[in-house]
């Protein structure tokens, strides 16, 4: 484990030359289904890339906190480059298990490093050679991927009684990234296939995936980096959908700006909007309320396997909020058909983002069950 040292970089928390320009692009992003590059520079510039990264190689070692509230504000107008500024900070945190000799190669130059990763449990064997691992195959999504300079990938390596889960860093050099996103929610997020054939990893760039799962806090080792994967996933993944969200929820209280104010009549027949808008804006507080609740375990917490669980719990639980409350918002213009189109843009990125594996529900609710009764 590396051992930060050193004064951390600048916050990203009260940044907002980023946001504003994430929100100048965020059409073209949509349109060309990958972010553009003046937005890449601009989460580079803002800290993003480096928030996670150890304090000894210019990187910021920072909080889920200060992430969460920076990340949910871009998701607000931008949430194709929230989606993609949330996960290359995460892919830093990551890049952080591997051995020093790794992150001297990825952040010797700069702790601006942009990292995409496909590290869902592999499918991929790696053939051992020597020295490391020939890894062929393809893997998605890899979020941000035509702007990354490396990859996190994930790979079984054969060994007894049963095969080794490895995470290996490649230079995006020797990748080949095939242009295979179109979904319709979070579509700037060019969340691509990554394609390897007999390239070679050496051992140095690898490190098992159950070292992610591990709680360790040693002297000198950031908070960040002692904190298990499971414990900070959601959280991760469910900050751009809340700012999507409230994108959402401004654009309708823009839309239904007339019908409010009718409503409030006395003599109104019908106060449909102002209930909607009362409504939703208190789910979206209760998901808001959750998730920072989650990233302040994340911060603080001991990480007990109840507390693990009821991160994934409450961070699932928002993201289900959040959808109910963009599909109350979409249903309640009157006319959905007619709406402008971003507010059913956000509602099909609050959508495809909260599919996401990291917040389905139902796995979220049966750990917490299985942490609530002290099963393993």
């Amino acid at each position: 484990m590396t051992t930060c040292v050193g004064a951390p970089a600048a916050s990203i928390a009260a940044d907002t030359t980023a946001r504003e320009i994430a929100s100048l692009w965020a059409e073209a992003a949509d349109r060309r289904r990958r972010l553009p590059q003046q937005v890449v520079d601009a989460l580079s510039q803002a800290g993003f890339m480096r928030h996670f990264v150890p304090a000894r190689h210019g990187g910021a070692a920072g909080g889920f906190t200060e992430l969460l509230h920076a990340v949910a504000s871009m998701g607000e107008v931008a949430p194709s480059a929230a989606w993609c500024a949330a996960l290359y900070a995460a892919h830093g945190r990551l890049a952080a298990y591997l051995p020093d000799a790794a992150q001297d190669e990825i952040w010797g130059q700069s702790p601006d490093t942009p990292i995409a990763a496909a590290v869902a449990p592999p499918r991929i064997t790696a053939t051992p050679a020597a020295g490391g691992w020939l890894l062929t195959g393809a893997w998605s999504p890899a979020s941000g991927v035509d702007h990354a300079a490396w990859i996190l990938l994930s790979a079984l390596a054969p060994a007894a009684p049963e095969p080794l889960s490895l995470l290996l860093a490649v230079p995006a050099a020797d990748c080949v990234v095939q242009d295979t996103w179109h979904s319709p929610g979070m579509r700037g997020t060019g969340s691509n296939t990554v394609v390897l054939d007999r390239v070679f990893v050496p051992a140095h760039r690898t490190v098992q995936r159950a070292r992610l799962l591990c709680a360790d806090v040693l002297p000198g080792v950031a908070r960040c980096h002692s904190v298990p994967y499971p414990m900070v996933a959601a959280m991760i993944f469910a900050a751009p959908v809340l700012g999507a969200a409230r994108g959402a929820l401004a654009t309708w209280q823009a839309l239904a700006a007339g019908r409010l104010r009718a409503d409030l009549d006395p003599l109104a027949q019908d106060n449909g909007s102002v209930d909607v808008l009362a409504t939703a804006s208190g789910e979206l507080h209760a998901a808001a309320l959750l998730l920072e609740s989650a990233a302040r375990r994340c911060d603080a917490a001991e990480a007990t396997a109840l507390a693990v669980a009821e991160n994934m719990r409450d961070c699932c639980l928002a993201g289900r909020l959040c959808v109910t409350a963009t599909d109350r918002l979409a249903a309640g213009t009157g006319e959905e058909p007619a709406a402008p189109g971003r507010l059913l843009g956000n509602r099909r990125d609050v959508l495809a983002a909260a599919d996401h594996a990291m917040l389905r529900f139902a796995p979220a609710a049966a750990g917490y069950a299985r942490a609530c009764l002290g099963a393993d």
